[in-house]
């Protein structure tokens, strides 16, 4: 791990501005959802203006969610994100915990699973064998973590610039889809239920996941007090639309019941208009939301191994913040190769994609019910005197929390025993807890 003479005491620096933070938050949550999911949608509802009104209700809850991060990351702002505010809130044992989980499952989870659907579609375009697809997941990390051990600043332009080309990559999908006009329509077959709505919302908000992950940039952005909020606005705002246009132009094309049929949506799209040949187009364009995907992930997810080393004694060479790049060097390599025996272990499996989803499905949701909690610990707290106080408090922080109660029981009771296996390796991690107590307490917990 890099030890440099300049890496101690340093801190991050505060230069992200609010078009590169929203670029972030668009990169982590744009990426292959789109393209999977609408027909999974479009099987639970049983109308057109349903399938649409689903696809904005996770916008809202999305919005919601952006409040109630806008507020906390406002008021506490840390390189740390949920890890520092669920030490503030609840202490430092259970913001240990959650450094261990996001460490373990959620974080390192999601990164393999990116990665895994990257090299599906690399593989077309580039095959490399038999272990091409493992090949393919292990380079897009490696050179994905080495592009961020460069330096933040080479890192956010880099997002930027992929977060630029997949939403150039979607609107081409959705110009391409409302370009097919006057396509017949089978008649629509309404026979779902308010149930299978539920099971269609899982889908919608697993495509809209990742804009929580703007709470590690608050340590980071220019005058946070101020930019944390437009940050998440304008990051959710851009989003929502993006997605609505692109299941119009779905349904543009196949309807609500040839919708449900397609099993590749965006690449069954991209044929209809331009035929066999846009296969390729396709895969490139999944590959590059990937990699936008990818390189979020992996920059937001080193700052709490960093967070976490700077509060444990134990963790001096996982804390050191490296001023040249103002990166996390060490959190970023032990990130990489947690993520790397993660993609050995889904590489084994039957589906490494499904596989990690169910991994960090109800890890994930545990903990964002307990940051929603958190918004009412705060507030008590505060007495009002916070920088930012989110508008109609308290729904967004009481809609959050019941999301993330109807995902925890969702995952658990639709993934199976991958869910089984990402709560086990939490559990596993109480011992760290225990020896947390005996760290030494970060100066904000202190306060």
């Amino acid at each position: 791990m890099s030890n440099t003479a300049n890496t101690t005491g340093g801190k991050p620096l505060q230069l992200l501005s609010v078009p590169a933070g929203a670029a972030f938050i668009i990169g982590v949550v744009i990426g292959i959802g789109i393209f999977r999911t609408p027909s999974l949608v479009a099987s639970g509802v049983s109308s057109e203006a349903l399938f649409i009104g689903a696809w904005v209700l996770g916008g809202a809850i999305m919005l919601v969610g952006a409040l109630c991060y806008a507020e906390l990351g406002s008021a506490y702002p840390d390189a740390g994100g949920e890890y520092h505010y669920l030490s503030r809130a609840y202490g430092k044992p259970l913001g240990v915990l959650f450094a261990w989980a996001r460490g373990t499952v959620i974080q390192t989870g999601a990164i393999a699973a990116v990665a895994f659907v990257y090299a599906e579609y690399a593989t077309n375009i580039v095959p490399l064998g038999t272990y091409g697809m493992a090949i393919h997941a292990v380079l897009a990390v490696v050179v994905i973590t080495g592009l961020n051990l460069i330096g933040t600043p080479q890192s956010t332009l880099a997002q930027v610039i992929l977060t630029v080309l997949t939403i150039a990559a979607l609107l081409l999908v959705i110009v391409a889809g409302f370009a097919t006009a006057g396509t017949a329509h089978p008649p629509i077959q309404a026979d779902s239920q308010w149930g299978t709505f539920g099971l269609a919302m899982v889908f919608v908000l697993l495509t809209y996941g990742g804009w929580n992950e703007a709470a590690y940039l608050s340590g980071e952005l220019k005058d946070v007090r101020r930019n944390m909020v437009r940050t998440l606005l304008l990051g959710t705002a851009v989003i929502t639309a993006l997605y609505v246009l692109a299941n119009l132009a779905y349904l543009n094309v196949f309807g609500l019941e040839g919708l449900r049929k397609s099993s590749a949506v965006g690449a069954d799209l991209m044929r209809v208009v331009a035929g066999d040949a846009s296969a390729i187009v396709f895969s490139l364009i999944v590959c590059v939301c990937a990699l936008s995907t990818l390189n979020a992930t992996i920059f937001t997810g080193a700052r709490v191994y960093y967070a976490l080393g700077r509060d444990l004694s134990s963790g001096n060479a996982l804390g050191r913040w490296e001023m040249h790049g103002d990166k996390p060097a060490n959190a970023l390599l032990l990130q990489c190769a947690i993520a790397l025996l993660l993609v050995i272990f889904g590489s084994i499996t039957r589906d490494g994609f499904e596989a990690m989803v169910a991994y960090t499905a109800p890890v994930f949701w545990f903990f964002l019910l307990l940051v929603a909690i958190s918004v009412f610990v705060f507030r008590s707290r505060a007495g009002g005197e916070l920088p930012y106080r989110m508008p109609l408090y308290p729904l967004p922080p009481v809609i959050l929390g019941a999301a993330a109660v109807w995902m925890i029981y969702s995952s658990i009771v639709y993934a199976g025993i991958g869910s089984i296996v990402g709560v086990a390796v939490l559990i596993a991690g109480v011992p760290l807890v225990l020896f947390a107590r005996g760290g030494r307490a970060s100066t904000e917990a202190a306060e």
